[in-house]
């Protein structure tokens, strides 16, 4: 089995339909046409914001794959998102990265918007208008949620916001943020003291930093955004008042983890098939590196790694779309995903030898992306924490069976 399937690989078969198998097939069409030709470009360019990848994938309606038909949307489900975003990310993590990234925000609307704001706002992201992003790391505070500095006061029917968020995937692109500020006095619990704000992105006192290109995820923006007294109508507060950590907690549970997952699990499948393809064809005592013992020994375990990766990613998904309780599962496909695949991509750098050091090789471009689906959606310690809960059978809201009625693809 190729490490690299062009067509799902039989152990993903109980949790594909036959319309997930086609949308595996436009995916991998489309990142070969349409992403695969501009990474050069990106990788050359860093500190230049990929918008013709996005507008495209736009153009596909695949950063509304989860929202209702009702609305536009594809209506398919988080396997879907999976499938669309591993598939890119096998060909550049940054596209996928680009697609992602709206993903987040998108689930928010769908699980605490009403049905005005929905209709607002979602199907502008089906017909490719609007991109979003979700705002909540701070400067100060990092990813610690009950940190959060950035305030909202009432004004009258209006809301004022200031403060500053920082690493916002699609900074540069959306054309509209959720903010999550705080709305409570200090000292009030932060389960009741966060609120979620819908923030478009030519309101007067918003600005964006200039890009700065990161460690890997070329062409991907995550910047900071500051606003400076931002004023928002009251119908753009996003759930209840109060309600922001749930806002946030469940996003990132639901979405951002599994579609970090889904990423590494991209990068991983290119990092075994390009070594793969190396040891192959390079010669060594009348025949290929591929023969020797101790370097097949070496392709085994990666080859384990990802398809261990594999599963975990899209069984839990899986789990999602079926409305069953997997909070853990999701926790646990971002954590081992991202662990497999980085030791993964430092074996195959050492199977390479002085030519994985070369940057215009593909192996290196691997390297640096794989660094960026660790911090998102909480490190690896914090998911080891989450997983102890799990252990302890500590009693923890289960959003993904809270918010499992809410899904429109059911």
């Amino acid at each position: 089995m190729s490490a690299t399937p062009t067509t799902p690989p039989p152990a993903l078969r109980p949790y594909l339909t036959a319309r997930h198998e086609l949308l595996w097939d436009e995916a991998d069409a489309f990142a070969a046409e349409h992403v695969a030709p501009r990474i050069a470009r990106m990788e050359a360019a860093p500190g230049r914001v990929e918008r013709k990848v996005a507008d495209l994938m736009a153009a596909q309606g695949w950063f509304a794959v989860t929202v209702p038909s009702a609305f536009g949307g594809l209506s398919a489900g988080h396997v879907a998102k999976t499938i669309l975003v591993h598939r890119i990310a096998c060909v550049s993590a940054a596209a996928a990265a680009i697609l992602q990234a709206t993903l987040i925000p998108v689930g928010a609307l769908l699980h605490f918007a009403t049905y005005e704001q929905k209709g607002r706002w979602l199907p502008r992201v089906a017909d490719g208008s609007l991109l979003l992003s979700i705002a909540v790391t701070e400067p100060r505070a990092g990813g610690h949620i009950g940190g959060i500095e950035a305030t909202a006061e009432r004004a009258g029917s209006e809301w004022v916001v200031s403060g500053s968020k920082i690493h916002i995937g699609n900074s540069h692109l959306a054309g509209a943020h959720l903010v999550v500020a705080r709305t409570a006095e200090a000292g009030v619990s932060t389960s009741q003291a966060l609120t979620a704000f819908m923030v478009e992105a030519d309101r007067p006192g918003l600005s964006v930093s200039d890009h700065r290109p990161g460690l890997g995820l070329h062409g991907f923006s995550a910047g900071r955004l500051d606003l400076d007294h931002v004023r928002v109508p009251e119908d753009h507060v996003v759930g209840e008042i109060g309600q922001g950590l749930s806002v946030a907690q469940s996003s990132s549970i639901l979405y951002g983890r599994p579609n970090l997952a889904a990423i590494s699990l991209g990068i991983h499948e290119a990092v075994v098939g390009t070594t793969a393809a190396r040891l192959k064809t390079r010669p060594r005592y009348r025949s290929t590196l591929s023969d020797l013992p101790v370097l097949r020994d070496r392709i085994g375990g990666m080859e384990a790694r990802l398809r261990a990766g594999r599963i975990l990613a899209y069984q839990s998904v899986h789990l999602l779309d079926q409305g069953l309780p997997c909070d853990a599962d999701l926790i646990n496909a971002k954590y081992l995903g991202h662990q497999w695949a980085v030791q993964s991509t430092q074996d195959a750098m050492e199977l390479h030898g002085a030519h994985a050091l070369d940057c215009a090789y593909v192996l290196q471009r691997l390297w640096r992306d794989i660094q960026h689906t660790y911090p998102p959606a909480g490190t690896g310690e914090v998911q080891r924490i989450r997983l102890a809960d799990a252990a302890f059978d500590e009693g923890h809201i289960q959003w993904s069976e809270r918010l499992a009625a809410e899904a429109a693809w059911a």
